[in-house]
């Protein structure tokens, strides 16, 4: 309780510094997160349609992910310096693998009766992707858009350790000074993000996945 009442009073004194630190997340992250969901739709429509390319570039996705946080944030330095371009870039890498594997996953999924149909009608390539594949995988890409926003709000926590902003700022000060509560505080609004955003995109997948399935 202790803990908690620190955290509240942190808040009601600094309430416009984390305000700003709020605003400097969600920037890095929404950054990360337009550039994972474009690279890894267009990664996954690329491997479904071509299936000899999908064991390489699934795999690369795979070896990338696993790679830890810090260890990448280390790796890119050099390269890129530090600052919210090394934080963007990481977080964008993280973030393609869900996209790549559900977009992919999505689109094989589509009933091949469906698509054998589409086809006997004259469909076109493109027709059946545009039209039928990519609106049919819907609720299977977004489940893979839902679990990605969640995993790079989180990990734009380690961001300040890079020297770029965010949430994790407040958490690495608290670390540095020894202030639990600040530390804390910062957590917890990383967490309040994520669950905000997983019950928001949760209702669109669920949207989509009734789309889907008329």
């Amino acid at each position: 309780m202790e803990l908690l009442a620190q955290i509240v009073t942190l808040f009601q004194e600094r309430g416009s510094w984390f305000l700003g630190l709020v605003g400097a997340h969600i920037a890095l992250a929404l950054s990360a997160i337009i550039m994972a969901s474009a690279i890894g739709l267009a990664l996954g429509i690329l491997i479904s349609e071509k299936e000899g390319l999908a064991p390489a570039v699934l795999g690369v996705c795979n070896v990338l992910y696993t790679i830890p946080s810090i260890s990448l944030l280390g790796i890119l330095i050099p390269f890129t310096g530090i600052g919210d371009r090394t934080a963007i870039i990481a977080l964008t890498i993280y973030g393609v693998m869900p996209m790549v594997r559900n977009t992919y996953a999505g689109i094989k999924g589509v009933d091949a009766d469906i698509l054998e149909a589409a086809r006997g009608m004259g469909s076109t390539k493109a027709q059946l992707l545009l039209r039928i594949k990519l609106p049919l995988a819907a609720g299977v890409i977004m489940a893979g858009v839902r679990n990605m926003v969640v995993m790079v709000i989180a990990v734009t926590g380690i961001a300040s350790f890079v020297g770029a902003g965010g949430l994790g700022v407040a958490i690495y000060r608290g670390i540095t000074i020894y202030n639990p509560a600040m530390t804390a505080a910062g957590s917890l609004l990383i967490a309040l993000l994520a669950l905000v955003s997983d019950l928001l995109l949760g209702r669109l997948e669920r949207h989509f996945r009734k789309r889907g399935s008329l």
